[in-house]
């Protein structure tokens, strides 16, 4: 799978046990970060919170991405290089901590590496419920190969609008990949049941300066999804790099889109609380626990890999 890739939209077709492609990675997975993290919604986080594996590298490479320092298609970005039998061994250790569900954070790439893992540690008893956490930015071939495994996808749905994608995703081909992706999942999930972590939660963030694009977005979401999926709407944009300067959201166009929520009955979901916008939501993946420390543990199996790889 590796030799001839296919597995995002790019189509690269590089033999990335040669050198990287357009996710910037080669055949080796890379992981930035392991561990329990309490601020994801409530059904997946659980108790003790969601055992998180975010990997290095992405397809899309957006210019505001929060995960910048690993997101970013380059052999540069930030991560340790890890074996499959390592890759199982962080499940199982996630599992250990009392994780309510694994959280595979941007795995696209790495999709025959990740499900090789999966199977060993189902080997080994591994039970945990498996959320697939991505952009959206995903082609048909990657998912049919990770759709068997993934009890929740947790899927971003960025914007339905070129401009917009053009200048928040740097790729005006994430519009018309992300309806594919929604069709696919929601043919095999057609039900979502999200307190039981079943189906499809779907998220979206609303960019600056672009309420009309996000009304577009929820007239179609309830149009063709609302019946299959769930809807997690997250209202606070953070530039990650503080470099630019973007007004936040006033209340009146935040209003307007709770009351957009109401007139096209969505009720399935959830909205971000703009109370926690003093939290700093940018993590930092050079420090061991990237997060606050409130909201997250690091995996002592994942340091041990850390502090012996770096």
């Amino acid at each position: 799978m590796y030799s001839n890739c296919q597995l995002c939209p790019n189509h690269c077709g590089v033999d990335r046990r040669m050198r990287p492609g357009a996710c910037g990675q080669k055949d080796v997975v890379k992981v930035a970060w392991s561990g329990l993290h309490r601020g994801e919604e409530p059904p997946v986080t659980g108790e003790h919170g969601s055992g998180m594996i975010f990997f290095t590298g992405c397809p899309l490479g957006c210019a505001y991405c929060q995960n910048w320092q690993i997101s970013m298609p380059s052999p540069e970005a930030y991560g340790i290089e890890v074996t499959v039998d390592e890759l199982c061994r962080m499940m199982l250790a996630l599992e250990q901590m009392g994780a309510a569900t694994l959280n595979l954070v941007t795995g696209s790439h790495f999709i025959p590496s990740i499900t090789e893992a999966l199977d060993k540690a189902k080997g080994e008893g591994f039970s945990l419920p498996v959320v697939w956490n991505s952009s959206g930015y995903e082609s048909l071939e990657g998912l049919a190969l990770i759709d068997p495994y993934i009890d929740l996808y947790l899927v971003d749905v960025k914007t339905c609008d070129k401009a917009v994608a053009r200048v928040f995703c740097g790729k005006e081909a994430y519009v018309d990949a992300i309806w594919p992706v929604m069709d696919f999942i929601t043919s095999r999930h057609p039900h979502t049941d999200v307190e039981a972590l079943s189906g499809t939660l779907v998220r979206h963030l609303v960019f600056p300066g672009t309420i009309a694009a996000t009304r577009r977005f929820l007239k179609r979401f309830a149009r063709d999804y609302k019946d299959s999926c769930a809807l997690s709407l997250m209202v606070q944009f953070i530039p990650p790099k503080g470099d630019v300067d973007f007004p936040p959201m006033g209340d009146e166009d935040y209003d307007s889109l709770i009351d957009l929520l109401e007139e096209l009955d969505i009720a399935e979901g959830f909205v971000q609380d703009r109370s926690d916008d003093d939290i700093l939501w940018i993590p930092d993946f050079r420090k061991d626990v990237p997060f606050p420390a409130s909201f997250a543990d690091a995996s002592p199996y994942f340091l041990s890999l850390k502090h012996t790889k770096l």
